[in-house]
């Protein structure tokens, strides 16, 4: 697997987005284990997950403690994976999201964290969300105090904009590590951000890459039915993303990943999964290399 920074950390260049091995509609835990697994094998080493991927009231953590399981039954070397987890969002169990970027609840999000995930520092912790009631420099200041404490080896932000982006970096004495923002051929909202990202040299991973991919995508056993198609905005879209696949015999979701690749060196798409075979096809969009008529192919209007 082709690799990308995250700080001065390498990662594989497709990461895995855990989310819906816990939300509504997850399998059950032996198929999510497996996923990570199959993960694992094929050189993934980013996993991103957060305390509030969890499916019912009163299971907070449920995607954290599935990874640090996971991690632990596997058989190969695991000391090279980076496990980046979010704090400042809830879920009730009604199916709605909640944000709390107060200080001290960031603080007390990310010490629980650690418990869960069974470390004394974790990798990446990323504020999942700014909070229109809390200073948003309040919010990251957290962030920093956590970096030089040694609970967290790496801050980044997730759901920012441009200006969001300079001020959590001065906060962070230009220590942030990545953006996450939304971002796919039907989501492009996060132009701006990613350039900015791609200037600073920050991280930019973006979550749901795969919208934009046309539904007729399910009738393909290799497609992720929990990210892809589900996103898309526009059900005739992503036609130039099957004829390309075609013509070289890959998924259209592999296609999708490799233009997310080709947007900038600091691209890390972290696609989620819920099946084993779904993750394997995602990996391998780090060896897909686009040309650049295929690149301007899918970017034609």
């Amino acid at each position: 697997m082709r690799t990308r920074l995250i700080g001065d950390v390498p990662v594989s260049a497709v990461g895995l987005g855990a989310m819906p091995l816990s939300i509504e509609g997850r399998p059950d835990e032996a198929r999510a284990i497996a996923t990570i697994h199959a993960a694992l094998d094929a050189g993934v080493t980013l996993i991103d997950t957060a305390d509030s991927y969890h499916w019912h009231a009163g299971e907070i953590g449920h995607n954290e403690r599935l990874i640090a399981r996971a991690l632990a039954s596997y058989g190969g070397d695991v000391s090279g994976v980076l496990v980046a987890t979010k704090g400042g969002r809830g879920r009730p169990g009604d199916g709605s999201w909640t944000v709390n970027g107060d200080p001290r609840y960031i603080r007390r999000a990310c010490e629980a964290s650690l418990k869960r995930l069974g470390t004394d520092a974790i990798g990446l912790y990323q504020l999942h969300k700014p909070d229109p009631d809390v200073p948003f420099a309040e919010s990251v200041g957290a962030l920093r105090d956590l970096l030089d404490e040694g609970k967290i080896r790496m801050a980044g932000i997730s759901n920012a904009g441009v200006r969001q982006i300079r001020e959590a970096d001065r906060e962070l004495g230009g220590r942030l590590a990545s953006v996450q923002n939304r971002y796919s051929p039907a989501v492009r909202d996060s132009e701006a951000e990613l350039r900015l990202c791609t200037l600073l040299g920050v991280a930019f991973l973006p979550w749901s890459p795969l919208g934009g991919i046309s539904r007729s995508a399910l009738d393909s056993p290799l497609s992720n039915p929990l990210d892809s198609p589900l996103d898309c905005d526009d059900p005739a879209g992503g036609t130039a993303f099957h004829v390309i696949a075609r013509r070289r015999g890959v998924s259209p979701q592999r296609v999708c990943l490799a233009w997310h690749l080709a947007r900038s060196p600091r691209v890390v798409p972290i696609p989620g999964a819920s099946r084993p075979s779904s993750v394997r096809d995602s990996a391998g969009a780090a060896e897909l290399t686009l040309t650049a008529d295929e690149l301007a192919e899918l970017d034609r209007p």
